[in-house]
């Protein structure tokens, strides 16, 4: 390969040929792609809200309950067909670059597509002509006029599934290759067009005057501008595939090794190592789902609400419970795709220093992220929901109870990555797998108690991450050896997050006496910033490798460690 490609594989991020063979020495690699996935996720977890909340402030709670329901139809089939590909193909063809098999990681990327592909048309298929089917299971079985209605969304969206099983393979792709900047910047782009065009669907079917009757053909609109914003994402990855095509084929014919895997090995090696992946993922979009399903039949059976109530309720619940609790996930998220394909390459060259290293840096970073989240949404839970919906500002308690289920997803999500990456791919199932087991039978009573109602809900969620994040936790010990720095992982961002929140419950009080909620509110998330990095600060919570992921001058790093 000459020094033209080398530069062109460098300039998209990927690792060149010296940089693979010296990549014991680049303990920064990891830190940097989890900044550039963590930033995207946030961003777009942040824009997220750009089109949800206007909506429902114009629309209410209910346009919440069949885009909710709508949406999470959508993610589990997305789980089932398409999305355990990037985690298997990121897995697979970093193993194989570890290695110096490019030949057979390029073959690998060829085969994947092939296959995903036949999966994603299988999936919009079954989504756009089993629309009607899935809505009445979902919806509660006296509601047959509010599935119908909530068909129309799942149809607009099922185009996406066949788009996204493509793009999915060629984000695991890059991510193998240890370059994060084509997926970061797909998913930003992904995420302007869906506000763009979610919000100009969706309001071109709306009727200020007959709203009741709209509200299905505006949560329609909404999805369909997804299917659209996967659309643009595919194409700005086939962009940026196309401008290092030259050089990532010509690192393929200088491949030095003799391998030459068949292509029917290498599908048997994505079944082998997807299949786990697609059923944990699938689980943990089942529980969406069996949220869904649940709230609507025993709310019904609890004879306290109409079937308008209950819609109201499972869209504050899908609208705004876990659109809040998952926007701090987006980090944890992130730092799980990043640190695949870096235990992996540790793991195959036996490297025990690396894996321990990483895994204890990932939990450390989504830890610092999850508590302060935590104690925030806790204690402001009511002028938040206020600030975002001040038309429907019902909800509050919901995130009272139920902010703590953001630690334990956070822990769920960085440890199932690194059990992934070091081979034991279907060990994080067991764990989810008994949460649901868990969650069932407490969603059947709670949700039933009418003065519990959509509480239930997020009362057994709790239950449910907390069991599976105990059970990851006493896995990773068991198969790694790896017994986590309890001190600076868990307790110091606890103690910092809840002087942090002392300080957000007398700041937004005081404020409160003489300002609107708006300005009271923005002002103590501020303070909260400022009182959160001062606390950790004082108790010597930041280590030099968090530092790095912040973009501040060095000095200032100095300073805060």
């Amino acid at each position: 390969m000459d020094n033209d490609e080398k530069n062109s594989l460098a300039e998209s991020g990927f690792e060149t040929d010296t940089e693979v063979a010296t990549r014991g020495e680049r303990s920064s690699s990891f830190v940097k792609q989890a900044a550039v996935l963590g930033g995207a996720s946030l961003f777009v977890r942040l824009m997220g809200f750009v089109y949800r909340v206007p909506f429902t402030r114009l629309i209410g709670d209910e346009f919440n309950a069949f885009y909710g329901l709508s949406y999470q139809v959508y993610v589990v089939v997305l789980n089932l067909t398409s999305v355990f590909m990037i985690t298997a193909i990121s897995r697979l063809t970093s193993e194989r670059i570890a290695l110096g098999r490019f030949r057979d990681a390029h073959t690998l990327f060829k085969t994947a597509m092939i296959f995903s592909v036949c999966l994603g048309t299988v999936g919009s298929l079954v989504m756009f002509f089993g629309a009607d089917i899935l809505a009445h299971f979902l919806q509660s079985l006296e509601d047959t006029e509010n599935a119908s209605s909530a068909a129309y969304a799942i149809r607009a969206i099922s185009p996406a599934v066949f788009i996204v099983s493509m793009l999915t393979v060629l984000r695991g792709y890059f991510q193998g290759m240890k370059t994060a900047f084509p997926t970061a910047i797909s998913q930003v782009v992904e995420q302007i067009f869906k506000i763009s065009f979610s919000l100009w669907l969706a309001f071109l079917f709306f009727d200020a005057a007959n709203v009741s009757s709209s509200v299905h053909l505006s949560a329609a609109g909404a999805t369909a501008g997804t299917a659209i914003a996967a659309l643009a994402a595919l194409v700005v990855v086939v962009i940026i595939y196309a401008m290092n095509a030259k050089a990532l084929k010509t690192r393929v014919a200088d491949d030095p090794t003799e391998s030459r895997e068949k292509r029917s090995t290498q599908l048997a090696a994505i079944i082998r190592t997807g299949l786990p992946i697609m059923v944990g993922l699938f689980v943990f979009s089942f529980i969406g789902l069996l949220d869904i399903r649940m709230a609507n039949n025993r709310l019904a059976v609890s004879g306290a609400f109409s079937a308008s109530e209950i819609n109201v309720l499972v869209g504050q619940f899908t609208g705004k419970f876990v659109l809040l609790t998952t926007l701090p996930i987006a980090l944890s998220m992130a730092l799980s795709a990043a640190v695949i394909p870096e235990i992996t390459a540790a793991h195959v060259t036996n490297d025990k220093k690396a894996v321990r290293q990483k895994t204890n840096l990932s939990l450390r970073l989504s830890m610092m992220l999850s508590f302060p989240a935590t104690i925030g949404l806790a204690v402001l839970a009511d002028p938040i929901i206020e600030m975002l919906f001040p038309l429907h500002p019902e909800g509050g308690r919901l995130l009272q109870y139920g902010a703590i289920s953001i630690v334990f997803l956070a822990i769920v999500h960085v440890v199932t990555g690194v059990l992934q990456g070091v081979g034991r791919v279907k060990i994080p199932i067991i764990g989810v797998i008994i949460g649901v087991v868990v969650k069932i039978p407490l969603n059947h009573f709670l949700l039933a108690i009418p003065e519990i109602n959509i509480l239930g809900a997020v009362i057994s969620t709790i239950a449910c991450f907390a069991v599976a994040a105990a059970i990851n936790l006493f896995f990773l010990r068991r198969f790694t050896g790896i017994f986590p720095d309890y001190k600076s992982t868990f307790l110091k961002p606890l103690l910092a997050s809840a002087g942090m929140g002392v300080v957000c419950f007398v700041v937004y009080n005081l404020m409160r006496l003489f300002t609107s909620n708006l300005v009271s509110t923005l002002t103590t998330l501020m303070f909260a910033i400022f009182a959160y990095v001062g606390l950790m600060v004082l108790i010597k919570g930041f280590g030099e490798r968090e530092l790095e992921m912040l973009p501040i001058p060095g000095k200032v790093r100095r300073w805060l460690g």
